[in-house]
């Protein structure tokens, strides 16, 4: 069957090191890309991240199949570089901080290249980044980031520079972040295919808009892209002398003093407008002491690491959602949700080593689990049997059963707290959030 697009297309201070990349590792890279264990592991990949359908409506589960009767003819696409990527089907996600941003979904198919050619290309640039770059890369986190910028404050460096990147991802200049990739890509095929990626166009609902410009955030390639065009930024960084970390397009520069970090602020904004052609957010962007900094959820009070209060506000409404009386589930589906989201919430923020609203968060959490249990029980003689049961006199059970008082009043009740106890609780599938975070801290 002849190749045609229709049928493949369903609609700081840390010295630089550099790794020199052999140029056999950068040519012919596309065989490489398409090979039979790449793609397989591309394809896990993927399918373990799961992932809305994108512009043509293709599921996970409806992939296999076509890559049986397509994959030969997809493939030679690729390998003569006449393959060209469906557009990207463009959704709005809230924003922690309100308003909506953009997220792109490539289809099916795509994704699954993106990871292929990721899969190659990583290992060529990342050795080559900064080491005080940290998003998206093997071996580094978040956390790395904030430790290293709770290391320079000890140091002291006490003043931050937080420089904000006006919608970084919509504003990537394809001609500028390609010369880049060029550097240690020599295979043309390759280096079309990823710019055809850049231009494919969004759709937004149901009208085909095209990339002049931005990498669309949500495709698998789309983060190392963005590390290999900040790379010369941590690279010139690196060349001043500064104390910094890196997350992506999320970056704070330390200082000594107010009058250094304007300096840096200064150029390292000439930097960023002129070389990389980026847009720098002045109204967001600021020179403050580290106490009023706030780096990818977490504040600094002096040497100490503590989550955001907007980080907490967030977690508070979550869990206040997960704990909702009306919420008309099963205790056991609530506690198995509870436990998921208190475990990766926990996994992320429990490094912070602020205790003080730990204790208080598991007593709010106890004292919401039993009124949810008191308004399943509803019915008065329901309430009274599963306390009798539980062991509370007769007498304390009509009197707390029979009550009108709210939900949250009577949660709190001698019978309720006596009977529905904490271990009671934890028995059921309460978990604590002290030991969670006792056990994040090391402790336990």
């Amino acid at each position: 069957m002849s190749y045609s697009e229709p049928t493949i297309n369903p609609t700081g201070g840390v010295a630089p090191r550099r790794v020199d990349t052999p140029p056999a590792l950068s040519e012919n890279l596309m065989a490489q890309i398409v090979s039979r264990p790449n793609m397989q592991r591309a394809w896990k990949r993927v399918k373990s991240n799961q992932g809305a359908p994108g512009c043509n409506g293709m599921t996970l589960e409806e992939l296999p199949d076509f890559v049986r009767q397509h994959w030969a003819t997809v493939r030679q696409a690729l390998l003569d570089g006449s393959y060209r990527p469906s557009p990207v089907l463009r959704v709005m996600i809230p924003k922690r901080s309100g308003g909506k941003r953009p997220l792109g979904i490539p289809t099916v198919t795509d994704r699954v290249i993106q990871q292929a050619i990721l899969q190659l290309l990583s290992p060529i640039f990342d050795p080559g980044f900064s080491e005080s770059s940290f998003g998206f890369r093997p071996g580094r986190s978040a956390h790395g980031a904030l430790r290293q910028v709770q290391r320079f404050i000890t140091e002291g460096y006490r003043v931050a520079v937080d420089l904000d990147l006006a919608r970084f991802f919509d504003e990537v200049q394809h001609d500028v972040l390609m010369v880049r990739v060029a550097r240690k890509v020599s295979d043309k095929v390759l280096l079309r295919l990823i710019g055809r990626y850049l231009r494919a166009g969004v759709m937004v609902e149901g009208t085909l808009q095209p990339t002049e410009k931005g990498t669309p955030q949500g495709g698998p390639l789309s983060p190392l892209l963005a590390n290999i065009l900040l790379d010369d930024l941590d690279k010139e960084l690196e060349r001043r002398g500064h104390r910094f970390a890196r997350y992506a397009d999320d970056l704070r520069i330390l200082a000594k003093t107010a009058r250094a970090a304007d300096r840096i602020m200064s150029s390292v904004t000439r930097y960023l407008t002129r070389v990389l052609k980026l847009v720098v957010n002045e109204q967001k962007s600021r020179v403050v002491p580290t106490n009023q900094c706030e780096f990818l959820g977490f504040t600094f009070r002096g040497t100490k690491l503590r989550w955001s209060d907007q980080s907490y506000a967030d977690f508070r409404h979550r869990l206040r959602r997960l704990t909702g009386r009306s919420w008309g589930v099963s205790m056991e589906y609530r506690f198995t949700a509870l436990g998921r989201y208190l475990r990766g919430w926990m996994n992320y923020f429990g490094i912070s080593q602020y205790y003080r609203p730990v204790p208080e968060l598991d007593h709010w959490l106890r004292r919401r689990a039993r009124m949810c249990y008191w308004k399943q029980w509803r019915k008065p003689r329901t309430r009274i049997r599963h306390l009798i049961k539980l062991g509370t006199s007769p007498k304390h059970a009509i009197l707390t059963g029979i009550s009108r008082k709210s939900y949250w009043h009577l949660s709190k009740t001698l019978a309720t707290q006596t009977e529905m106890t904490n271990q009671w609780l934890a028995e059921q599938g309460l978990l604590s959030v002290r030991d969670l975070w006792l056990k994040a801290q090391g402790y336990a």
